[in-house]
């Protein structure tokens, strides 16, 4: 992949990851509930759907996906119903702890849960493989061996998509923990998130 190709990718790939959707709320939800620095296994969760979206398109399955519109809708309703359920139970979560100044309620989510949840969040989304149907081929050269090139891509896309998650959707919610250290502002959070994750499922639905 030459340098110009390359910082063509580079640019794609931080706009891409800048705009705001499942993966950026569901990063910012679990900062706030379990820290900037443990919210990482949830992007890293979502990176390892990343890939397997890659490999689902490198593997000729992501044009089987945008043909069929059966299967697209199959995976689309899966997604939105997964970002439902998640919506719904934050917005049902208890947070009537006694307000003993800790920044959070019961005892911290396993590394393996959000990890779990990250990955599921951005697998369960058929357009994001559609999306990459149509992306890669603008920076693969059939001229030039494959595996080179989608490493590069593999690279740089989880590389930027790590950056932006954790060093800026991760922290922008820092300055909110101090509002978790009480039950209604964990309350009031957890609806606003909640009924975030409610709304890409909608978006996801409607927005076609």
């Amino acid at each position: 992949m030459s340098l110009p190709v390359w910082l063509s990718l580079l640019a794609a790939c931080v706009v891409i990851s800048f705009t705001p959707g499942a993966g950026a709320i569901n990063t910012m939800s679990n900062a706030l509930a379990q820290g900037w620095r443990r919210s990482f296994w949830g992007v890293l969760g979502q990176q390892i759907a990343l890939v397997v979206h890659v490999i689902i398109v490198a593997a000729g399955v992501g044009l089987l996906v945008a043909r069929s519109p059966l299967l697209f809708d199959a995976i689309r309703y899966a997604g939105a119903a997964y970002l439902v359920y998640l919506g719904v139970r934050l917005i049902l979560t208890r947070t009537d702890a006694p307000e003993d100044g800790t920044e959070s309620s019961g005892p911290p989510e396993s590394s393996w849960s959000m990890l779990r949840r990250g990955f599921w969040v951005n697998l369960l989304n058929p357009k994001a493989i559609v999306f990459f149907l149509a992306f890669i081929p603008q920076f693969i050269r059939l001229d030039q061996p494959a595996l080179p090139q989608y490493a590069v891509f593999l690279a740089t896309s989880v590389g930027v998509d790590v950056l932006v998650m954790w060093f800026f959707f991760a922290a922008a919610a820092r300055p909110f923990r101090r509002v978790t250290r009480t039950p209604r502002g964990r309350r009031t959070l957890n609806s606003v998130f909640g009924a975030l994750f409610i709304a890409v499922a909608g978006l996801l639905l409607f927005v076609h």
